[in-house]
């Protein structure tokens, strides 16, 4: 049985990732759904905003693709990719199952202070604005890595997320309705006060379409730096702002845990960037944060980056959604 293999397809917001995962865990990357084994018992595909309809696996079929289409505007970077991945891939391996997995149903357990937006309540029950959270399968491996009653994952990509973890539930997440909330990314600005958003669109200096572009595509450190790599960007304003905030939100996570044991950093700039961690855990001294230096610039992960006498541990996590995803894939399927 350790050869059965299930095809995760990530389509992310800067990326598309397909591997090949066995039972025993073991992964391998493929180039393309071409060079898909004919073996695959199963495809996962990662999507990432479930709403209020989806929140467990389910196997995809003509009305869930609809039901994921209707959410699109929604996660617009990921759910429109997540969409062509899904028709491509039933496409190309037409015999087995496919199977959807989201990125919004680990932060179901937030409790109601944590994903309740002080809005009318029209708003919240008839339009169903609230804080969905994202990055679930990331946050959920860490959750298992790090197994500590009061944790923080900072999901450091392309998208950037810090996530509260209390006994292995989300409590609180920077992202909110969309993954536009929350700490600055790459090319997504992060949280801005709304009412300069209003203002842009009542002067007629943007229209609705094009705030959306801006907000999306040309902020975050993109919009301060001119450049989404934090390796060209060390010492510059563009970083000081992203490390602040990041920062800022693993505090705020730490009122929802009344505490914090570890903390997590994951994906492309929370595993490769040892400047970044060292900015955001100068500034996180005070909850107990002690970086070992040699540590940290040396780190390849899966690795424990704190001195010995940290009252906080620090890891470096290799992202790994994809074991997530196939592992909900096999559940569902009742595959072993």
């Amino acid at each position: 049985m350790s050869h059965q293999r299930v095809l995760v397809v990530n389509a992310g917001s800067t990326s598309l990732k397909l591997s090949l995962v066995a039972s025993d865990g073991s992964a391998e990357p493929i180039t393309s759904l071409a060079a898909a084994p004919g073996d695959v018992e199963a495809v996962a595909h990662r999507v990432v905003h479930g709403g209020d309809r989806f929140r467990d696996p389910v196997v995809i079929d003509r009305e869930v693709e609809r039901g994921l289409a209707a959410l699109a505007d929604l996660a617009p970077l990921h759910n429109r990719p997540a969409l062509s991945a899904i028709e491509s891939a039933r496409r190309a391996l037409p015999d087995v199952p496919h199977v959807a997995v989201f990125d919004t149903a680990f932060h179901a357990t937030l409790p109601p202070e944590a994903s309740t937006y002080a809005l009318p309540r029209r708003f919240r029950e008839e339009l169903g604005i609230r804080r969905y959270g994202f990055h679930g399968l990331s946050v959920q491996w860490a959750a298992e890595q790090v197994p500590v009653p009061r944790l923080v994952v900072c999901h450091l990509g392309g998208g950037c997320s810090v996530t509260a973890v209390r006994d292995g539930r989300s409590v609180d997440t920077t992202m909110g309705f969309t993954p536009l909330e929350g700490v600055p990314m790459a090319t997504r600005a992060g949280s801005v006060d709304p009412g300069a958003l209003l203002h842009l669109l009542r002067t007629g200096a943007l229209t609705a379409d094009a705030l959306d572009s801006a907000l999306e595509h040309e902020s975050g450190l993109v919009g301060l730096g001119g450049s989404d790599d934090p390796r060209t960007l060390e010492g510059t304003l563009a970083l000081a702002v992203y490390t602040y905030r990041i920062a800022g939100a693993v505090a705020a996570m730490a009122i929802g845990l009344g505490g914090l044991d570890a903390l997590v950093f994951t994906a492309g700039v929370g595993e490769g960037s040892a400047y970044v961690r060292a900015e955001i855990c100068g500034r996180l001294a005070f909850l107990g944060v002690e970086l070992d230096p040699a540590a940290n610039e040396q780190a390849e992960p899966d690795a424990d980056v704190a001195t010995p006498g940290s009252s906080v541990r620090v890891v470096v996590l290799r992202a790994r959604e994809d074991l997530v995803a196939a592992r909900a894939a096999r559940e569902l399927l009742h595959l072993g």
